[in-house]
Order: structure tokens, then sequence, then C-alpha cells
């Protein structure tokens, strides 16, 4: 399928993942009824390409449109409350990533997945917090001390 648009939600589960919502580019059928190809990847049972079919190549968009919005709505997850997507203009979610060390009573929060040696150009120390930063200014994470008590419990690993 190509893509001409995407959309990735965020299932509340422990841990979370990403329910990604793909459409594709309508074509032609040999009847001359348009289809627009969908595909939701993430929510059980949907993994797999849908189409659905129109009078013309607009429809066939809308269409897709409906049965995604549909098929989320109606899903057992979105029910539950778990499917979420941020809808605050100029805001994305931010996946970060929690390690801890329970012997220690330490976290660590990174905003990236990994952060590679020597990438930290400098660290500023506030009281039971270090936050690291990179070359360009931006935060790559922080060390948070008595994190039992200070972590909501569900960042508690």
């Amino acid at each position: 399928m190509y893509e001409i648009a995407q959309r990735v939600l965020v299932l509340r589960t422990d841990p979370p993942r990403d329910v990604t919502v793909t459409v594709g580019v309508p074509y032609e059928e040999p009847t001359g009824d348009w289809s627009c190809p969908y595909r939701i990847d993430g929510l059980d049972g949907w993994e797999h390409e849908r189409k659905v079919t129109g009078l013309d190549s607009l429809e066939a968009i809308e269409l897709a449109l409906v049965m995604v919005r549909a098929a989320l709505a109606g899903s057992h997850e979105a029910r539950e409350g778990l499917l979420h997507w941020e809808e605050v203009p100029g805001q994305r979610p931010q996946t970060v990533y929690v390690s801890m060390d329970k012997n220690r009573d330490i976290a660590y929060i990174a905003m990236k997945h990994e952060i590679v040696p020597g990438e930290v150009a400098s660290q500023v120390a506030a009281e039971g917090v270090v936050l690291d930063f990179g070359g360009a200014g931006q935060l790559l994470g922080l060390e948070l001390t008595n994190a039992a008590m200070r972590l909501p419990p569900e960042m508690r690993i």
C-alpha cells in the first residue's frame, strides 16, 4: 500500500504500545469504482490491510476515514479508555523511557530510547535531580533520587 496519511495513537497498557493507522492511495477497480486501502496496526484483529469502495476516489477516502473512526471508537481498547491521542495543536505526546535501580532508589527518565556515551554535553544538578543535556541544549534525560517516593506508581518498574 502506498501511504497518503498516518496517525499514531497510544494504548495505555503496561508497557504502553502504539496503534498505527495508515490510509493508502485510492485506486480504480476494473468495475470503474474506486477503492481506498487502510490498515490499523496494534488493535486486536486489525493487523491486515482492508479497503472500502466508493463511486470516486474522494468518496473512497471519505469512507476509509469513516471506517477507521468506527473501528477505533468501537474497539474494546477504546471502550476501556486505553486508546489515546493528544489533540493539542503544536504538541505531540512523547514517549519517555524509565529505568530504575531499586537497590539505590534511583530512577533515570530518558527522553529517547538510547543515550550514547559522550552524548551528554552538560549536567545541571538540583535537589534530588540531575538533568542531562545534549550539545544543542535539548534535555536528554534526568536522574531522580528517592524514586520510590517521587515517582507515580505507574512509572515504578
